[in-house]
């Protein structure tokens, strides 16, 4: 029974999950681009560059031949694979269950294989609005409040067994987007105050104790896309 229990608390744990980042992608598995004017794109990545943490252009082998120079301001979304050595993406099995999404514009089959999703997103960068491409941590979770990776963000420590990060690990900011507004950054030592922003009028989250506890904010989004907002 007890092992029961655990292993109903770990699916549960993995459920409301972020998917870890990754920063280098594969350059053999098969990378699928969708552009603003609704082509799509698959080949494999033979770089990426970037300038200040964020996206400045895909270079990529497509399939069939040919390569082709693409400026992030030109992609809607993107699938890519990272590197074996990136870390695997938490709760690969809750992930490949689209039935259990928030979402169903996403591929969770795709997702699930371990790739990160990038979409086109305003972002508000200091005291401008920027248009960037942006990689989302909650895409099963995602139709109310959407987390973006911040590049430049340093991590909780965390604790292994096997190999396998089992808590801590959390950004300590991510870039945070609220319904059709703007994204903006999100650090840990605000987020007692930001919480009462981004989960307003969601008595099931505001109320909880560890509210404004920075570990608990992954189970917060979590809680919040599946009992409040329209």
């Amino acid at each position: 029974m007890t092992t029961v229990v655990l292993l109903l608390v770990g699916a549960s744990a993995f459920a409301q999950n972020f998917v870890n980042p990754a920063n280098a992608f594969s350059h053999k598995k098969t990378a699928y681009i969708t552009l603003t004017d609704g082509t799509q794109l698959t080949g494999t990545i033979r770089n990426i560059d970037r300038k200040k943490g964020l996206i400045e252009e895909i270079k990529m082998d497509l399939d069939g031949g040919g390569r082709e120079k693409i400026d992030p301001a030109d992609v809607a979304f993107a699938y890519l694979p990272p590197t074996a050595a990136s870390k695997l993406n938490r709760g690969l099995d809750y992930l490949t269950d689209a039935t259990k999404w928030d979402r169903q514009d996403l591929d969770a089959d795709i997702i699930g294989q371990g790739y990160c999703y990038f979409e086109a997103t305003e972002v508000r960068i200091k005291n401008k609005t920027r248009n960037l491409l942006m990689q989302l941590m909650n895409p099963h979770f995602s139709s109310k409040v959407r987390v973006y990776h911040d590049p430049f963000a340093n991590e909780t420590m965390s604790i292994g067994v096997a190999g396998i990060d089992v808590a801590g690990g959390l950004a300590k900011s991510y870039y945070i987007k609220v319904g059709d507004a703007a994204a903006y950054k999100v650090k840990k030592n605000a987020y007692d105050e930001e919480c009462q922003i981004i989960f307003a009028g969601c008595d099931a989250v505001l109320s909880d104790e560890d509210m404004g506890v920075w570990r608990d904010f992954e189970g917060h989004v979590y809680q919040y896309s599946q009992e409040c907002g329209e």
